[in-house]
């Protein structure tokens, strides 16, 4: 069996272990909900020529460590549909992933919990929740896609924010 040597003579396995590293260990479904509690007559409700259901989504996130180098991030979408200040349903759902992130700076690392990693389990959840819409008898909803550089940015900067004084100051 013939050995391979990279061109320059190094050995490359050492450096890759010392870079900073990134992985996915795991992506599932912490939570779930779905209330229609105006059934079955919100269905005919829904159906008048006038009808114009609103919908709220609510998006939190969190990232905490189980480890030195581990961490579960958890993106929780609430979607609640309205119809004549009537609820016709409320869906939520908690999806989250393991992820381990070693050797980058904290500043990076908690770029990479608040940005890559809701990134990367949104699609579970728009698909969850278009799921759990469809299967409660109303027609599927399509969550847009969602900006986290941009939410992550507004968060970085409300932090920076100095504290506002007392209203009565």
């Amino acid at each position: 069996m013939a050995e391979v040597t990279p061109a320059n003579g190094q050995d490359t396995t050492q450096g890759q272990a010392d870079g900073p590293q990134l992985g996915l260990q795991k992506i599932y479904v912490k939570d779930i909900s779905f209330e229609a509690p105006n059934a079955p007559q919100v269905f005919q409700d829904m159906g008048a020529a006038e009808a114009q259901p609103q919908i709220q989504l609510n998006l939190n996130q969190k990232a905490a460590a189980l480890d030195e180098q581990t961490y579960e991030v958890v993106l929780t979408l609430t979607l609640t549909c309205t119809l004549d200040e009537k609820t016709v349903y409320l869906s939520e759902v908690q999806q989250a992933g393991i992820f381990s992130l070693s050797g980058f700076p904290d500043t990076d690392r908690e770029a990479i919990l608040g940005v890559y990693c809701p990134n990367t389990l949104f699609p579970y959840a728009r698909q969850v929740v278009t799921d759990l819409i469809q299967n409660g008898g109303f027609p599927p909803y399509f969550l847009p896609p969602i900006n986290f550089d941009a939410l992550y940015a507004e968060q970085q900067r409300q932090q920076s924010m100095p504290a506002a004084p007392p209203a009565n100051a």
